[in-house]
């Protein structure tokens, strides 16, 4: 029309529209039910990763058993009775003696392997010598029998008392090997000599040095026996191996 006026047909279009757009505004412009749920369910879900990453990262495994299933390799097959014999006889390197303590403690528990004991107790060596320098008890009742954590525990105390402070490094392990191996009275004990470069002073209050040397790097041997309770399946569901001795080379 040209007179200025609105026909009724451009007027019904026009509500049309202006009905739409109020009702595409009233639905995206908010949030539904079902977007608030989905919304903190992916909250929760990040939240309990970054919980659980947080977690792991704190958590120290000793290998100190052999794994049955690889999870990288799920279809690797079982080593054989001949196979693993062979793994053992090498480790000890032929010593009839060892060979067959190594096979007593297998003989009790199938999971074991002498090549992840070593790995592990090395990893413990560390961890003990350093909580030890550090008097980090907590640690060190991890890792210990209780009559060796008396033992460690009279020492870190008795430096507290009078002040001292044991200024070490741990360099690291030179060689580690297997001396010993037997089950006696349901648990499986190994024996380990341990070589190691450490840094290791004494100081007194002042922070003066009264023994060792804080830049002569020593070389340290030690002998520690690992003992852990094969007499239950239950008890062998429990990977953790003790320090129950530790004595100076002769």
């Amino acid at each position: 029309m040209n007179d200025g006026t609105i026909d009724v047909f451009t007027l019904i279009a026009l509500i049309a529209a202006i009905v739409v757009v109020l009702k595409l505004r009233s639905v995206l412009g908010q949030r539904t039910d079902d977007d608030d749920a989905r919304i903190e369910r992916h909250t929760r879900e990040r939240e309990f990763g970054e919980e659980e990453q947080s977690q792991s990262d704190n958590v120290v495994t000793l290998p100190t058993a052999r794994v049955d299933h690889d999870e990288t390799h799920p279809e690797a097959p079982e080593p054989t009775e001949e196979e693993i014999r062979a793994g053992i006889e090498k480790f000890a390197n032929n010593d009839a003696r060892l060979i067959e303590g190594l096979e007593s403690i297998r003989s009790a528990d199938s999971n074991f392997d002498p090549d992840h004991f070593i790995d592990g107790a090395k990893q413990a060596y560390e961890m003990i010598v350093t909580a030890y320098a550090e008097g980090n008890l907590k640690v060190l009742r991890e890792f210990l029998s209780e009559d060796v954590y008396r033992s460690f525990e009279d020492a870190v105390k008795s430096r507290e008392k009078d002040g001292s402070i044991l200024d070490q490094t741990f360099i690291g392990i030179t060689k580690s090997s297997v001396l010993e191996a037997e089950v006696s009275n349901g648990a499986a004990n190994v024996v380990v000599r341990f070589g190691s470069e450490m840094i290791t002073a004494i100081r007194d209050k002042s922070g003066e040095v009264i023994s060792g040397d804080p830049n002569d790097v020593e070389d340290i041997t030690d002998i520690w026996t690992f003992s852990r309770d094969v007499s239950t399946a239950r008890a062998r569901a429990n990977p953790n191996w003790k320090l129950v001795a530790t004595q100076a080379p002769n």
